[in-house]
Formats: C-alpha cells, structure tokens, sequence
C-alpha cells in the first residue's frame, strides 16, 4: 500500500486511524519509558539471560528476548511490539481491500480497535507474550486465507508461524486443527496437508523434545494438570463428593462462595497446590492435580459449565470490567500513575532474584519511569476509548450471521472461530483474564467485515452485453417526380 497523496485521499479513513493508532504508542513511549511489568515478565527476562525450557510457561517469548539480549535495551522490545502490531494493521487493510475485495470503509472499520484500543496498546508496553503471540497467529491465518490456490510453499510458511505461536503461548495448539479444517472445506490436495504439519510439528517437537530432555516430560510445560485444578478450585466440593485419599490434600480452602478466583487459587499463600516462588510444580503434584480436577469435573459436570459459562458469556461479554481474577492483576493492564511497586530480592525459577535477572538483561534496573504530561494523556484516553466485551460479542454475532447469509462462508469461518476459541480455550483450561481478550478481537473483526464489507462483484469485461434490438428503417418513398 502505497502512501502517495492520491492513496491517502481513497484511504483517508484508514489513514486517520492509522495517525491515532501511530500517536498514542509515541505516547506511550514517552509517557512510561522502559516497559510495564507483570510477574511474568521475569521469568520470560529470565530465560532470555540462559534459555532453558520453562516449567510453568513456554520459552518462546524468552527466546524472543534472548535474540535482542545484545541491545540490553527493554525500550527496544516495546518499540518492535508496537511496530509489529502497526505493521499487522497495515497488512491486514491492505489484504482486506485488494485480496478480499472488501469496502475501505468496513476495512477500515476492522483495524480501528487493534490500532485504537487503549488496552491493546498496554498490553503492547507489557513485558508479556500476548503481542508476539499475536502477530504470528493472525499473520499466519491471513497467509492462509489469501486468495488462490494454497500450494504447499504456503502451507509450509503457515504452519511455521503456526508451530511458532504454539510455543509461545499452547492456547495456540488448537488453531493447527482450524486451520486443517479450513484446507478440508477449500478440498486442497494432500501435499499441502503434508507441508502444514510438518513445518507444525517441526518447532513444537523440537520444543517438547528440549523440555523433555530438561524437565523429564515430552511435553509443552509442567502445568497442565495443575491449570485445570486451578479451574475446578471453584466449584470442587470435598464435602458433597469424598476424593480419593490420595487426593484429599488438594481440595480447596474455604467455602464456594468465598473463593478467591481460579488462576489465584494456584499462586495465592498456602496453596494446597505446594506453590513457593522459585520453584516449580513437580511431576507427581501436577499428575495429582489432574487427577483431583477430573475427579471434580466427573462428579460435579454442571457445576463445571456452570463456572466455565459464566466466564465465557458473562465476564467475556460484559460492558463494563470488574477487578478479576485479582485486583493486583487487573490494574496491571491500567497505565500506571506511578511506577509499580516491585519486590525485587523475590526468587525467580532458574536461579537469582527479580533485580539481578533485569540486571543482567538490560544492564539496569528496568525501572519504568512516568513521564507527565504524556503519561496523563495515555491515561485519560484508555477511560474513554476501549473495545467493551458487549461491542466484541456483538461483532461475533455479526460475523456468525454472515457465515448464514452472506458470501465468503469458508474464510469467515476461518477469522470467526479462530476468535471463538482464544476466547473459550482460557475459561474451559484455566480461568478468564481481559488479556485473553485481545488477541481474539482482530479475528472477530475481520470475520465480520469478510461477511458484510465485500465490493458486489464487477461484471467481466468479456461478458457479453446484451444488445438492443434493431428497428427496421422504413422503407424508402420514391421520389416525386
């Protein structure tokens, strides 16, 4: 896409949106020099100082980091997650109106929350995985949804960014079978199954083969068993249903209603998990924890849709946010009116503490500094402009409607069910986090502009037109003589 003057006046929509988009991550670059930290933000700084294979999280935005270890700059990780997400808007309007034909103004309209949500752009200052995450993903359905025929070249390029995606957050292992999915509705020959999954299984089994060789199991990370006992920490009741012996050590604390939030249940003090920071879930905790939450989803099955439900259409889908899991984590994703506080002497997995792990990365103490007036800016922005999970909801509706009524059936249920499941795969696995949102909300947005934006097909110029019929011309008088 060119940016000549005559380009910008067929694409003045886009391109104002684009200026805010570009504004408001100066903004934040000013306004909060460094980045924003999460709790775990260290850990990934951690594996970029000595990769090694995370137990608790895989290493793939570690090794992210460890490739810009050099430049000892955590400036420069925030300028490239902010760039990357600008360059996957411009790609994908771009896409949006000459591969799939679609209105400027509903394309427009699809890349305006990703470049305009003051979350999405918190969430690119966050030290975290989610913005990588991201851009493979979708950059990886975009390629595949691209008109003509998928040849195997391609399909070996998606399934590389999809195997990728994979060890950077395992939520994306799921969307390989969408994708093979999508080749079966499109009837593609063999050879492009062929190259999807093996440039697939290419990253996530040299990963789990690092893993296995490191932790002792062939495997993505050593928290499966205990994410889904976090999930089912909410509704389990040791009183109604008596668990195995072996297992009884595991049930949560407290009554019901009273419990604090699923995820929170693994990490809080005296966890019945064994948490301690520094350390990881062993082997035989995290086969317990399995163990514990299949035996609760078995006897209680309702009480498990029930929680998973709730999370799904009434945290996801609401208006306005509460402060879950824990209000600690929600204002993570607040630009901050201060720097936040830190307990830099904490131990950190792999060996040393919070401070020396930043240390040794940047050179420095990360410290995120607060530049006013810029950061005031930023922060009375995101009170007014953000996308509510009611307006997502409402864009999934519109896309569910177009895969009924509207053209384009295979490629919007691509886009569409992609966001469907980045938003149900958290809430069924382990608990609902707004920062599960985002990553979703591209696919649904697109879903719907495939479904209700696209240009009426122009006739071809070798169709024949239909001519008028000829009137015979009157027969000529003879002349008087």
């Amino acid at each position: 896409m060119s940016f000549s003057p005559s380009a910008v006046r067929r694409n003045w929509l886009f391109c104002a949106v684009l200026l805010v988009g570009i504004v408001l991550r100066v903004l934040a670059m000013v306004g909060f020099r460094g980045v924003l930290w999460f709790n775990d933000s260290y850990d990934y700084v951690r594996i970029a100082d000595d990769p090694f294979p995370h137990p608790l999280r895989p290493s793939g935005y570690g090794l992210f980091l460890w490739g810009l270890k050099p430049f000892h700059s955590l400036a420069l990780v925030t300028v490239l997650q902010h760039a990357a997400v600008l360059g996957l808007a411009v790609l994908g309007y771009r896409m949006l109106v000459r591969d799939f034909e679609v209105r400027r103004t509903w394309a427009a309209l699809a890349v305006a929350p990703v470049l305009l949500d003051a979350f999405q752009v918190t969430l690119e200052h966050l030290l975290l995985s989610d913005t990588l995450f991201t851009v493979l993903l979708f950059g990886a359905m975009l390629l595949l949804a691209r008109p003509g025929a998928a040849g195997w070249r391609r399909a070996a390029l998606v399934g590389a960014l999809l195997g990728v995606a994979a060890v950077t957050r395992t939520v994306g292992v799921p969307l390989f079978l969408i994708a093979v999915l999508y080749l079966l509705l499109r009837r593609t020959r063999w050879p492009v199954y062929m190259a999807l999954a093996v440039t697939f299984a290419l990253p996530v089994g040299a990963y789990a083969t690092w893993f296995q060789r490191e932790q002792g199991r062939f495997q993505m990370t050593g928290v499966d068993g205990i994410f889904l006992w976090g999930r089912t920490a909410a509704f389990a009741d040791c009183d109604a249903f008596t668990p195995p012996r072996d297992l009884a050590s595991l049930c949560p604390y407290g009554a019901k209603g009273d419990r604090s939030a699923s995820s929170h249940q693994i990490w809080e003090d005296n966890s019945p998990t064994g948490w301690s920071n520094g350390k990881a879930f062993d082997a035989e905790t995290n086969a317990r924890a399995q163990r514990f939450a299949l035996w609760a989803i078995k006897n209680q099955p309702l009480d498990y849709l029930r929680v998973v439900s709730y999370d799904f259409f009434v945290r996801t889908f609401s208006w306005h946010r509460s402060r879950y899991p824990t209000v600690g984590t929600e204002a993570r994703y607040h630009f901050p009116t201060r720097p936040t506080a830190r307990k830099p002497r904490l131990p950190v997995y792999g060996g040393g503490d919070r401070r020396s792990v930043v240390y040794e990365y940047s050179h420095g103490t990360g410290r995120t500094h607060v530049v006013e007036p810029y950061a005031g800016m930023l922060r009375g922005y995101q009170k007014h402009v953000s996308v509510p999970g009611t307006v997502l909801g409402m864009v999934l509706l519109a896309g569910a409607a177009g895969m009924v009524w509207r053209r384009e059936r295979a490629r919007t249920a691509l886009f569409w069910t992609s966001g469907v499941a980045l938003l149900a795969i958290p809430p069924i696995t382990v608990d609902f986090d707004y920062r599960y949102m985002l990553p979703a909300l591209p696919f649904a947005c697109f879903a719907a502009a495939l479904a209700w934006g696209r240009r009426r097909p122009a006739r071809p110029e070798s169709e024949p037109v239909e001519a008028a019929p000829e009137v015979a011309a009157p027969a000529a008088q003879p002349a008087e003589a």
